[in-house]
C-alpha cells in the first residue's frame, strides 16, 4: 500500500482536514494499533494492506475453533487501519446484475459472465450471516437499488440487454424490475429520469465492518502493525525460502505474502503496473438542514447522466446521504485522477459539483437546504480489463494477490479474501475456491488487451 508505481517513493501520508472520510469519524481502538512494539522478524503469512481484502483474508486465516497451532500471521498497514479505499468508499453493497455483465458477455461469453453475477449475489446473504454471527455493528441495511437513466439512448441499449438476459431464462433476472419514465420520476423521485431498473442491494458502514473483522483476527492471534509502510519486496527468496520485505521500520521475512494492496499494487509488484492502475475518485456526505423538509429515499441509487456519467448514492437512517462519482466532470483531465495515488487532495474539477446536488436532482428536496458536510477522495485500483486479480502471482512462488476491484469491491471482496486464505494456508488451487474463472490473475493478464481504466 505504499507508493507510486513509477517513482517507487513512499506513498504520501493523507492530508488532514477536508479529505477526512465520513466513515472515519468514529475511530476504532485498533486504528493505530501495533500488536507488538517491534516489527516481527518473520511470519508464516504476511498480509500487506488492511482494507476489505486484507481484513477478510486475516479473518479467514483465524477461523473459530481452529484446530492445531495457527500460522504466524502479520498484517502491515502503511497508515491507519482501513484508511485506504475501503475506508473512503460509498458504502454501497450493490451487485451488478446486468451492466458490467454486458461487457463480460461480449468478451468471454454468457456462462463466464453469469458466474460473476451469481458470485456477487452470494455476497448479500453471506454478509448478512456474517454480521449476525459476529454481532457486527456496521449499519448493514438491505433495500432496493434504483439504476436511473437520464439519457434515452443509453436506457434503450440497457433495456435491450436486459431483455436478452430475461430471454435466457436466468433466475436472478426475476429480481430486476424495469422502471418506466413515470416510475423513475414518480417512485424514484429523480428529475429528468427517462427510466431505469430496480433490484436488491444494500449498504453499510465499511470502516466498522473491517475493524470488527480485524479485531476478531487479532483476538485469535493476528499481529497487526499499523503505520508500517512497505517499500520493497525482494526479488529472490532466502535459502530458507523466505521473502525479504523492507518497511520503514525494518525488514520482515515471510514464507508467504498476500498483496491486499489494490491501487498501490504496482509499487510492490511492478509487473502489475499496466494491469492495475491507481485511479482517484471523490465522495461526499450530505445532510439536509435541521427541521427542513425533504423526501425520504430508502433505496440506493446509481444515476446515469450519459455514457460513462455515473453517480452513486446511499441514504443513511439519520437522513443524511453518501453520494459520489461524477467522474465525467474530470475524465478529460487525466492528471487529476488517472494513475494518481494522492488521496490527500481533492479533485479540482468536481470539488463543488455536489453543492446543491440533492436539490437539483430529486423531487422533494427543493427546500431541504442540504449541504455537503464531508468531502474526501479515495484511490481505487482499476484493472485494465475491469476484473479483479485473485490468486498466485505469476513467477513468484508463495506470493498471492487480491486487488484490482475497480471501485466495485463491496459485493466481491469478502469471498475473495476467503479464497486467498485457503490458497495461502492450505494450498487450495484457484479452481477449487469457487471464485469466478475470470478473476484468476495470470501472466497473460499482466499485458492487457483492454484498457478500461481510461474508459
Amino acid at each position: 500500500m505504499a507508493s507510486s508505481t513509477e517513482t517507487r517513493k513512499p506513498f504520501p501520508q493523507p492530508a488532514a482536514g477536508y479529505t477526512q472520510s465520513f466513515w472515519r469519524t468514529e475511530l476504532d481502538p485498533l486504528d493505530n494499533h501495533r500488536s507488538t512494539p517491534d516489527l516481527p522478524i518473520e511470519a508464516d503469512i504476511l498480509i500487506i494492506g488492511s482494507g476489505y481484502a486484507g481484513a477478510s483474508t486475516a479473518y479467514h486465516l483465524f477461523p473459530e475453533n481452529q484446530q492445531g497451532t495457527p500460522p504466524k500471521v502479520v498484517l502491515l498497514e502503511a497508515r491507519e487501519l482501513c484508511s485506504g479505499a475501503t475506508g473512503r468508499n460509498g458504502g454501497h453493497l450493490r451487485p451488478d446484475l446486468y451492466s458490467a455483465t454486458k461487457i463480460y458477455t461480449e468478451r468471454y461469453g454468457l456462462d463466464a459472465a453469469v458466474e460473476v453475477v451469481r458470485f456477487e449475489i452470494a455476497h448479500m446473504k453471506t454478509l448478512e450471516k456474517l454480521v449476525q454471527k459476529e454481532k457486527i455493528d456496521c449499519d448493514l441495511t438491505f433495500t432496493r437499488s434504483l439504476d436511473i437513466y437520464l439519457d434515452v439512448d443509453q436506457l434503450a441499449a440497457a433495456k435491450s440487454f436486459y431483455d436478452y438476459l430475461v430471454d435466457q431464462g436466468l433466475d436472478f433476472m426475476d429480481d430486476v424490475q424495469y422502471l418506466s419514465q413515470e416510475d423513475a420520476q414518480g417512485k424514484a423521485k429523480v428529475r429528468n429520469a427517462q427510466g431505469g431498473f430496480s433490484f436488491s442491494a444494500g449498504h453499510l458502514w465499511p470502516y466498522k465492518l473491517i475493524c470488527r473483522l480485524i479485531r476478531i483476527a487479532v483476538s485469535r492471534g493476528l499481529n497487526l502493525q499499523t503505520n508500517t509502510m512497505v517499500t520493497e519486496i525482494g526479488q529472490d527468496r532466502t535459502p530458507e525460502g523466505l521473502w525479504p520485505v523492507t518497511t520503514n521500520r525494518g525488514v520482515i521475512h515471510a514464507r508467504k505474502i498476500i498483496l491486499a494492496t489494490n491501487a498501490f499494487t504496482g509499487a510492490l509488484a511492478p509487473e502489475y503496473s499496466k494491469a492495475i492502475v491507481p485511479c482517484k475518485g471523490l465522495c461526499t456526505h450530505i445532510e439536509p438542514a435541521p427541521g427542513a423538509p425533504y423526501q425520504e429515499l430508502p433505496e440506493t441509487y446509481a444515476i446515469r447522466q450519459g455514457l460513462g456519467a455515473f453517480i452513486y448514492q446511499i441514504s443513511r437512517k439519520d437522513g443524511s446521504i453518501i453520494v459520489g462519482g461524477a467522474q465525467y466532470t474530470y475524465k478529460d483531465i487525466p492528471d487529476q485522477w488517472h494513475n494518481n495515488p494522492d488521496d490527500g487532495t481533492l479533485i479540482n474539477s468536481v470539488e463543488h459539483y455536489f453543492d446543491g446536488y440533492m436539490q437539483r436532482t430529486f423531487f422533494g428536496w427543493e427546500d431541504s437546504n442540504a449541504t455537503v458536510k464531508h468531502i474526501w477522495t479515495g484511490v481505487m485500483g482499476y484493472s485494465a480489463d475491469s476484473l479483479p486479480h485473485i490468486g498466485d502471482i505469476p513467477g513468484k512462488p508463495g506470493q498471492f494477490i487480491a486487488a484490482g476491484f475497480n471501485g466495485h469491491g463491496m459485493p466481491v471482496v469478502f469471498l475473495c479474501g476467503k479464497a486467498i486464505a485457503q490458497m495461502a494456508q492450505h494450498s487450495v488451487p484457484f479452481q477449487k475456491t469457487g471464485l469466478p474463472r475470470l478473476f484468476e490473475t495470470s501472466a497473460a493478464r499482466l499485458d492487457p488487451v483492454y484498457n478500461d481504466t481510461v474508459g
